[in-house]
């Protein structure tokens, strides 16, 4: 039996853009994911959620700025509790100067406007199976 591939989206700014990550929720779920919808959480508050669910995959979704700030935490709180090998992905308007630097922290993907849901989906699988 295969495992069920667990995805917390977490839009932590207060930025209240939510209307797609509200959608990749909804085509995550139709995909089989189980995922874990959360908003208004410090970036150490996601990785302590991370851990209590058991997730493969975070998704941060950012729309209106202060998201290299939230990746960074992000990145230095799992560290901290030793969660490197959990994927993370970005959604939402992230410039491409701002996709290359978290390229470089360890963010596998951007998936900005005009990203297809499909793409989302079958890039995780292939991750999260390797």
């Amino acid at each position: 039996m295969t495992e069920v591939v667990r995805v917390l989206l977490a839009k932590p700014t207060h930025d209240g853009h939510d209307r797609g990550v509200r959608y990749i929720a909804r085509k995550f779920r139709d995909a089989g994911f189980e995922v874990i919808f959360t908003t208004f959480l410090l970036a150490d508050e996601v990785a302590a959620m991370a851990i209590e669910e058991d997730v493969n995959v975070i998704g941060i979704s950012s729309s209106s700025h202060g998201h290299m700030a939230v990746f960074e935490d992000l990145f230095a709180s799992l560290k901290k509790h030793g969660l490197e090998d959990i994927l993370v992905i970005g959604g939402g308007v992230i410039s491409g100067k701002d996709q290359a630097v978290l390229k470089e922290w360890g963010v596998a993907r951007v998936f900005g406007p005009g990203s297809s849901s499909e793409d989302s989906v079958e890039f995780i699988r292939q991750q999260v199976s390797a």
